[in-house]
């Protein structure tokens, strides 16, 4: 059975990311948008990030145009991100989450969680230190009301 470390995602540096670098880890893997009106959540997210970077957890942004709401390139969407939010976690080239073009870790995540196709930016995975998705949260889930999922997450040991 396939895991989030079976796959690879590109940062917006052109650096790769092998998701088995994070292993041992708790990740957040969310598709963004940088002009929906949800975009605020980032802060969150980061906050988060910064909260709980230590203790190990990840979070990684891909942003996608799927809803017609990102910027015009990926250099835009990063620069953006950064100086509007403070973006300091991952941040990945655009990528599609649904469709014949669909990034494969989106569609791993999708047919794990059971919920079928994502429906609007900040669909958020919260993956668990084996990683295996502990659960999908809505678009509308603000990150601090995913807090008590990471941190139960953080400290529970890895089932491998």
């Amino acid at each position: 059975m396939k895991t989030i470390y079976d796959y690879q995602e590109t940062e917006m540096s052109g650096k790769t990311i092998d998701l088995s670098d994070f292993k041992d880890k708790v990740v957040i893997v969310v598709n963004t948008a940088s002009k929906c009106g949800l975009a605020p959540q980032l802060e969150g997210l980061e906050e988060l990030y910064k909260k709980y970077k230590d203790e190990g957890l990840v979070i990684l942004g891909l942003p996608s145009n799927q809803f017609h709401q990102e910027l015009g390139n990926d250099q835009e969407t990063d620069e953006y991100c950064r100086l509007h939010y403070g973006v300091t976690f991952p941040m990945t080239k655009r990528v599609a989450v649904n469709g014949d073009d669909q990034d494969p870790l989106f569609a791993h995540l999708k047919e794990e969680s059971g919920h079928g196709k994502i429906k609007w930016n900040y669909t958020k995975f919260l993956i668990g230190k084996d990683g295996k998705l502990i659960h999908r949260f809505a678009p509308i889930t603000k990150p601090e009301a995913m807090e008590e999922a990471i941190y139960t997450a953080l400290h529970s040991k890895a089932i491998l």
